[in-house]
């Protein structure tokens, strides 16, 4: 299905052939993707749980990111809001409004569901962008602190490894 489309950039949903060009690319960047993790989200796109949409820029797959009905863990798992997942473009791609149109679609689709959305965000250097641009868009924090590995973190507490699972929930009011 289709998403969004203009002259550089569709967004669509996402195929198992998308998952093989995202793990090849991320780990040519130097990161250590999980092709398990995509076929996990394309799982449950096929049982209806998410939507996982891909952008495609001037026929390359781009960036992707993963609109779910209801969290399954966090902050956010008892109120019915949409979790966006997993949001991120290849590097070779940023700075062109990829990113901005992924997000645009994942909150049409989420507020078809309700009338705010939330997400995790890491909080490594590598998510800058991304902390940046949710900024921009209107999410804020929702309070609770940091996150890891579906655990509110508190006060003192030693957290020994920074890395992916390390978060802070954000969520934004989506207009009408």
């Amino acid at each position: 299905m289709i998403y969004y489309q203009d002259d550089e950039v569709v967004i669509r949903s996402m195929d198992e052939a998308d998952a093989r060009v995202f793990t090849n690319e991320y780990t040519l960047q130097g990161w250590h993707p999980d092709f398990a993790t995509y076929h996990m989200r394309l799982k449950d796109q096929a049982e209806g749980r998410c939507i996982a949409l891909t952008a495609v820029y001037k026929d390359r797959p781009a960036g992707s990111v993963h609109v779910y009905r209801t969290p399954h863990d966090g902050p956010f798992k008892d109120r019915g809001w949409p979790e966006i997942h997993d949001f991120s473009v290849l590097e070779k791609y940023q700075r062109k409004g990829i990113g901005q149109k992924l997000m645009d679609a994942a909150e049409k689709i989420a507020a078809q569901y309700a009338d705010t959305v939330c997400l995790g965000v890491g909080l490594c250097s590598s998510y800058g962008s991304a902390q940046r641009m949710y900024v921009k868009r209107g999410y804020i924090p929702d309070g609770s602190g940091v996150w890891y590995r579906g655990k509110q973190c508190v006060q003192y507490e030693t957290v020994c490894t920074v890395d992916d699972d390390l978060l802070l929930f954000m969520y934004k009011k989506l207009k009408g």
